[in-house]
């Protein structure tokens, strides 16, 4: 795969783009990015360093990844949506935006850009979605938060929380390195210590 530097595309030098992917002219491709086959990157998207972009994944217009970011193949990433830095998204994830979708307007015609209000997710720092889950549209996901494979998120999700479900729903915390945490025990992965904390 060569180094694509396009005429009128931000796209850093050190960026990998496929040949069959499609990016817009507006969008912003930092160094070391990587994306793959057939993914889409609409207008004014910012894709942060060394974020790989799997086969498939479609990323809307002015979604903001940080750096270090992987998004898994087939994942949809909807504008409004704001990835912090080292965010998984596993293949399939869906990030919506339009809590009460409709394609066309009460009285009868389709709908427009400016008939909708598009809603935001915020995932913060290193927090991960399993393959398959859905996050619906204003909601915040905590930093290192884990979501389980398949599940839907329909509120806020804490940072380090473990969710899984449908709806999904706090089935206890994760470590950083991503480990399931025992109360008052350390994690038997990286030895990081952890303690509960009520708010």
């Amino acid at each position: 795969m060569a180094t694509v530097v396009q005429r009128g595309l931000r796209i850093a030098r050190s960026a990998r783009v496929h040949p069959s992917a499609e990016v817009a002219a507006t969008a912003a491709i930092g160094d070391g990015a990587q994306i793959w086959h057939h993914a889409q990157v609409r207008e004014r998207a910012t894709i942060g360093d060394s974020c790989i972009i799997g086969k498939g994944v479609y990323i809307d217009a002015d979604v903001e990844l940080g750096a270090n970011c992987k998004v898994q193949n087939y994942a949809l990433v909807y504008k409004g949506a704001r990835l912090g830095n080292g965010v998984f998204i596993g293949p399939a994830a869906i990030l919506t935006n339009d809590r009460y979708p409709r394609a066309i307007t009460p009285d009868g015609e389709l709908k427009r850009a400016d008939d909708w209000e598009c809603g935001t997710i915020e995932i913060e720092d290193g927090a991960s979605i399993g393959a398959g889950a859905v996050v619906m549209t204003g909601l915040k996901i905590g930093a290192y938060a884990m979501v389980g494979a398949g599940s839907i998120i329909t509120h806020d999700v804490k940072p380090q929380a473990l969710m899984i479900g449908s709806p999904a729903f706090h089935a206890g915390w994760v470590c950083k390195c991503g480990r399931p945490l025992v109360n008052d025990l350390p994690c038997f992965t990286c030895g990081d210590r952890y303690e509960e904390i009520a708010r």
